[in-house]
């Protein structure tokens, strides 16, 4: 059973608002921080969004600032990724990934080194 499961990837038109759901299993979530990475083709993995296993903190890559959102709902064990006025440039395999830490942990980080557990991705593709 996979402990980290992404979905939601999918064909967007520019412009778009979309959302990426992350299913957390075996764990409770709200021992983890949560990082969302892509890896557009051709390219290396970057890391554009982090959340705080507390929620007080995230953190967004220059690119997706101001576009994207990171939440989390422990009760659900579940995390997002919504994306707004998506670009061309947003096409990518996006990925997953949890950090274990304690609950009022305010840090999150970028570095993909630094996560314990991974996704499968989910592809977004952003094309007319």
């Amino acid at each position: 059973q996979e402990r980290i499961v992404e979905s939601g990837g999918g064909l967007v038109q520019p412009g778009e608002s979309w959302t990426l759901s992350c299913k957390l299993s075996e764990f409770s979530l709200r021992w983890f921080a949560i990082g969302w990475f892509r890896q557009a083709p051709g390219k290396e993995r970057e890391g554009i969004s982090c959340i705080s296993a507390s929620e007080r903190t995230t953190h967004y890559e220059q690119s997706v600032k101001d576009r994207f959102a990171i939440f989390k709902h422990d009760v659900d064990n579940m995390a997002y990724l919504l994306m707004r006025n998506v670009k061309a440039e947003d096409t990518a395999v996006y990925y997953c990934a949890a950090r274990s830490t304690l609950p009022n942990d305010d840090s999150c980080t970028l570095d993909a080194g630094s996560y314990d557990y991974w996704g499968q991705g989910t592809q977004v593709t952003v094309s007319l």
